[in-house]
């Protein structure tokens, strides 16, 4: 499978993933999240896969990462190297806020690049 063809998997790997990470974070406050080591661990791991197919992405098609400067890639492959690097040391509080609000603006902005290549642009 060549790159072009790997791409629109990438994201909605990344699509899925972020939209898994807000689901399960529901409607938890930070104190309730902080006290679930199951949750957390839950959460880390499918940012965890957000940040890795964000990863491949920037190596594997760097002119669409070029096109899409409002996503953060370097954040995400900086938190990436954090949880798989340090996982002990992860701020919870930097977890949980990309769960509640980086998750959910970045699966919003891959619907609307998904749909794009759905219908053939």
């Amino acid at each position: 499978m060549n790159a072009s063809e790997r791409l629109p998997l990438l994201l909605r790997e990344m699509r899925q993933a972020a939209g898994e990470a807000r689901q399960m974070l529901g409607d938890r406050s930070f104190e309730e999240f902080e006290r679930d080591l199951v949750l957390q661990r839950a959460i880390d791991m499918t940012l965890l896969i957000v940040a890795e197919a964000a990863s491949q992405v920037t190596v594997k098609a760097p002119e669409f990462v070029a096109e899409h400067p409002d996503i953060p890639w370097t954040a995400m492959r900086g938190m990436r190297n954090r949880m798989a690097h340090g996982y002990l040391s992860v701020n919870l509080r930097v977890v949980y806020e990309a769960a509640l609000v980086e998750a959910p603006a970045l699966a919003a902005t891959l619907d609307g690049i998904l749909n794009r290549y759905a219908q053939g642009e």
